[in-house]
């Protein structure tokens, strides 16, 4: 477990003598779309501010033994001011460990060319151990994961799942959706599980997020993408990990767009389309042809009779069999479901995990076992798939 506090604030000079709350990041940071030679940070503060990232290789030099490189959340050449923060680094290399450091400083006031500023707050460093992340290889011999999904909010019940998990060798996380109930706003979903995440394991090793159904409604769904940049500005991609390449697929509502529940607000049958056109090109690329396992993550499984699942069965089913996937994880039903290949539908196996297991999965060149494990720590099924 990783303790969630890894920041201080250290006092600026102000001009102004204030009683506000004080400066300080109140949420995060957590890894996103970690890949080979890139990763980005996200954390929040409960004020406006500038922010970066200082970045040090994982070598026997202290942090503090030189200056290191700063890395800006910056859009335009211009630094964003705001409360929420994402910086991304690239050129990084594969397969090597990093250590990092976050910075904020709160902008009191930006009038012409006067910018003010007030406090830093950063990762404690000193006699610590600075968090660090190690990047995708897909030289990488064997991987572990985890996926959990339909959380709804139950913090105790994600803490109850992944406890006991060797995070030093597990690679990384899937959310398959569902954390929330609604989106509201951003408090609630960093107080629903993200916080929770954090706190275990988001700082340092990577979570990967295929959005549920519930995470498209309400007043704060379209803050989404803002929390969870892809790394092709879009929510659904590939990356590769291992002798595994992972298709995340983002499936929608699972009722039609006209549905009173979704207040006319939704279009998702078009945005199923563009995922569509991008999969059939995704299932020719490199990263994918080339990797000895095949897996597709959607929240949404194509069994058909909803709406959504029919649009999952008729517009990526398809597309994933001429690709030849090896298996697809999915989520939705809070109940565990295993369904063996069906010729003429679907031609892999599809895994459903539940609202109250854990799915653990295993790889090397030769195999993929994956392994369901409920609350209680029982076993409730396990199945091993040979590479083709």
């Amino acid at each position: 477990m990783f303790v969630n506090s890894l920041v201080y604030t250290r006092a600026q000079p102000s001009p102004e003598n204030s009683n506000d709350e004080k400066f300080k990041v109140n949420h995060g940071p957590y890894l996103q779309h970690l890949g080979e030679t890139e990763v980005t940070f996200v954390w929040t503060t409960n004020k406006e501010a500038v922010a970066w990232v200082e970045l040090a290789p994982d070598d026997s030099t202290n942090f503090y033994n030189t200056e290191r490189k700063k890395y800006f959340s910056a859009s335009h050449g211009l630094k964003n001011v705001d409360t929420i923060h994402v910086v991304h680094i690239g050129h990084l290399q594969p397969g090597t460990k990093y250590r990092y450091r976050i910075f904020s400083q709160e902008v009191l006031s930006h009038k012409g060319i006067e910018v003010r500023y007030g406090e830093v707050a950063a990762t404690r460093v000193f006699m610590r151990t600075p968090p660090s992340f190690r990047t995708n290889d897909h030289q990488k011999k064997d991987i572990s994961f985890l996926m959990v999904n339909d959380i709804h909010e139950r913090n105790e019940m994600l803490k109850t799942l992944l406890k006991g998990a060797d995070w030093t060798n597990t690679d990384l996380v899937l959310f398959d959706g569902d954390m929330v109930n609604s989106s509201r706003n951003e408090e609630q979903m960093f107080a629903s599980y993200l916080d929770t995440a954090v706190q275990l394991f988001a700082s340092q090793t990577p979570m990967y997020y295929a959005r549920g159904n519930h995470e498209t409604r309400g007043e704060f769904a379209d803050a989404f993408a803002k929390y969870f940049p892809g790394p092709n500005g879009k929510l659904y991609y590939m990356f590769r990990q291992g002798p595994v390449c992972f298709i995340m697929l983002d499936s929608g509502e699972d009722k039609p767009d006209s549905d009173i529940e979704y207040g006319g607000i939704t279009a998702f049958d078009v945005y199923r389309d563009e995922q569509a056109a991008w999969l059939k090109e995704a299932i020719h690329s490199k990263m994918f042809t080339e990797a000895p396992f095949k897996i597709a993550v959607a929240h949404i499984p194509p069994f058909r009779g909803w709406h959504g699942e029919e649009e999952i069965a008729n517009k990526f089913v398809p597309l994933l069999n001429e690709g030849g996937i090896d298996v697809m994880l999915c989520a939705h039903l809070h109940r565990f479901v295993r369904k063996d290949p069906k010729p003429g539908d679907y031609n892999f196996p599809v895994i459903v995990n539940s609202n109250h297991s854990v799915l653990k999965a295993k790889a090397d060149n030769a195999t993929l076992k994956i392994t369901i494990v409920d609350a209680n720590g029982s076993t409730l099924d396990s199945v091993t798939i040979n590479r083709r």
